[in-house]
């Protein structure tokens, strides 16, 4: 079977699996399939049973869904090869079965019966497979159709020349620069009006603005990312569509520590990876988020009520203090904490501390604010940025975008923590390292990013919430 690409590839794999999975359903539902399971040790123990009429109907519906849903990923047109497609498919294919299992848990009327459930299964990890595989994009010797993408035209010039990528064209801002903006190393042509660039041998797509619709419309395999510097807008804004649509992401190795890549590349590009999670952990790394923070926020409202009054007490002062802080793909977002200074403590010195910069000793630092500090208790207001998803629980503790800037300066790597949401602890604070030490904590978070997963981030928060125990337990027994 020839591979599929774009459009024609989704329509097919999702059409393909829904078929699939209901004729999967439908024969392991007939009475000698049945028959057949319960005959065989250890599951002579079940009772065969058997679907008729609505009920029967219903239970597909339901077990369409939920495995639709967890076969998701395997919709997106991305070249994969056999065994990496036959292993995707079939943690899908468990992933869906172990949803179903969890409706019969809670006793759903129209669950699939434990019998139909097992010899679905069975079957699904055999079709969806073999399924995906005929299907797939094959990843091809030579890529058959690339684009530049980006606002620098001397590194697009130079890769004209150097790659031996099949380039089709470029997509980028309109380029034309007099003899003094021309940059180093391009040719002034035509009496300095115009900078000749190998970029006038091949056709200008359109503009950035226009990317979406240019990978679609152009049918395009990979993107190579020519962007003067790895900014916080265009260039992810680029990876983000790329991934998208399926087309690989690749960039000038000259970028390489400010990405998270792949590890794979031709020449001076390397592959791009704008995602360190999948689908179906993103989804449960976000409901562990929203259970966290709904349950801190409900347990503690007995202390956040009184930590409100001690504040007011104290001064009278307002209760939160706001500052901006860099987020995912190095947006801003505002976090709120404790107040745990003097009202316009900045103002009031001119310097540009905040409240978690300035050491316990600062004569600013309220009576209140000496125990919220020393407790962490200071930083519950950011379970709801955690609940509203501009945090989440484990991740890069955010930082300000000043600080951002200057720590950028002496580490081009520092970027790598913008590829993951912010978190409210993470592996740097559980080993008790701030950004007062930006190499080491940008080691702990770049090891946080590349070896991430559901029980990693369960381990920091037992680690965290122990340490937030024990510095409690000291701060009460020595007063």
């Amino acid at each position: 079977m020839e591979p599929t690409t774009g459009w024609r590839y989704r329509i097919a794999s999702s059409l393909g699996a829904s078929v699939l999975v209901v004729c999967s359903i439908v024969v392991a539902n007939q009475p000698f399939a049945q028959t057949v399971l319960t005959a065989v040790p250890p599951f002579d123990r079940l009772a065969p049973t058997v679907l008729t009429d609505g009920r029967l109907l219903v239970a597909i519906l339901t077990a369409l869904l939920l495995m639709l849903a967890a076969l998701l990923a395997l919709f997106k047109p991305h070249p994969r090869r056999i065994l990496d497609t036959i292993s995707l498919t079939l943690r899908r294919v468990f992933g869906g079965a172990l949803a179903l299992a969890a409706i019969g848990y809670f006793d759903y009327t129209y669950r699939l019966p434990r019998t139909t459930l097992l010899l679905t299964t069975l079957f699904l990890t055999i079709a969806l497979p073999a399924w995906f595989v005929a299907i797939r994009r094959r990843p091809a010797a030579t890529v058959e159709r690339a684009v530049l993408v980006g606002d620098d035209p001397a590194s697009m010039a130079e890769l004209v020349d150097t790659t031996d990528l099949p380039i089709v064209g470029y997509i980028a801002p309109a380029i034309r620069y007099d003899a003094t903006q021309a940059p180093a190393g391009l040719e002034v042509a035509d009496g300095g009006t115009h900078v000749h660039t190998r970029l006038d041998d091949i056709e200008r797509l359109g503009g950035l603005s226009r990317l979406d619709e240019l990978l679609v419309a152009g049918n395009i395999d990979t993107a190579i990312l020519t962007f003067e510097r790895s900014d916080r807008a265009e260039f992810f804004g680029a990876l983000a569509t790329c991934s998208s649509h399926g087309v690989t992401a690749k960039v000038h190795r000259k970028h390489a520590d400010s990405v998270l890549t792949t590890g794979t590349g031709v020449g001076e590009l390397i592959d791009a990876e704008l995602e360190p999670w999948d689908w179906q952990d993103r989804t449960i790394k976000r409901g562990f988020d929203i259970a966290f923070a709904l349950t801190g926020l409900v347990v503690l409202s007995p202390l956040i009520l009184a930590i409100a009054v001690a504040i007011k007490l104290d001064d009278g002062g307002p209760l939160f203090y706001g500052q901006e802080r860099t987020a995912e793909f190095g947006e801003t977002f505002r976090v709120f904490k404790f107040r745990s200074m003097v009202p316009d403590a900045e103002a009031t010195t001119g310097a540009k501390l905040s409240e978690e910069d300035a050491g316990g000793v600062d004569p600013r630092v309220t009576h209140a604010g000496r125990l919220l500090r020393r407790t962490h208790l200071d930083e519950i207001p950011q379970l709801w940025s955690i609940l509203t998803g501009d945090m989440s629980v484990v991740g890069p503790r955010p930082e300000r975008p000043e600080l951002d800037d200057d720590i950028e300066t002496n580490l081009i790597e520092w970027r790598r923590r913008w590829f993951v949401k912010p978190g409210l602890t993470g592996l740097a604070q559980i080993n008790e390292i701030t950004g007062y030490d930006p190499e080491r904590k940008l080691q702990y978070d770049v090891k946080y990013i590349n070896e991430q997963s559901i029980w990693f981030d369960i381990h920091i928060v037992v680690r965290q919430v122990w340490l937030v125990l024990s510095d409690l337990f000291v701060t009460i027994t020595s007063r």
